[in-house]
């Protein structure tokens, strides 16, 4: 996109955040750990968090995505719990970076998309504070399109957003 630019740094550094962020309208934050650290405590995501809140404040830039996890949402079935409990440092951590955004004035949107995979495919169901029924894997390309989507078209302000293909 011609007016869209990625800015590479320690997003736990406050200080370049904040000096990469004027002229912007809104940070996209789709950070996570892989094994095996995904599978110990850990707090990368919150501490990112904390970190770009206060770049944005300090800066002004008021809209902030995030990916986040659904296992967040109510144990919707035995399968569910058991993701939730094999991701709990993930959710977690995660859980601990949404508290951290959604306390702020900041105009955010969380999305939880379910399993992701590099694909083509940019189509994507949504819905409010829930994952849409019949969840399915999507690519990492639908939930960049839905984020840029809620940004561009100024939706899903300060709402929690589950996805899905």
């Amino acid at each position: 996109h011609a007016q869209l630019s990625v800015v590479r740094g320690d997003p736990h550094d406050v200080d370049a955040l904040a000096e990469a962020l004027p002229g912007h309208d809104a940070v996209l934050s789709a950070l996570g750990v892989q094994p095996p650290t995904a599978f110990r405590p850990h707090t990368l995501v919150s501490d990112c968090a904390a970190s770009t809140v206060a770049a944005m404040t300090r800066t002004g830039v008021r809209r902030l995505a995030l990916v986040s996890v659904p296992v967040l949402f109510p144990v919707r079935g035995l399968k569910y719990a058991f993701f939730r409990v094999l991701l709990k440092h993930i959710a977690r951590d995660l859980a601990a970076a949404e508290q951290i955004v959604t306390a702020t004035p900041l105009d955010y949107t969380i999305a939880r998309p379910p399993r992701l995979f590099n694909g083509q495919d940019v189509a994507y169901r949504e819905a409010r504070d829930a994952l849409p029924d019949h969840p399915r894997a999507m690519s990492f390309r639908s939930v960049a399109s839905f984020l840029l989507d809620a940004c561009e078209r100024h939706v899903h302000s300060r709402e929690i957003v589950g996805l899905a293909r």
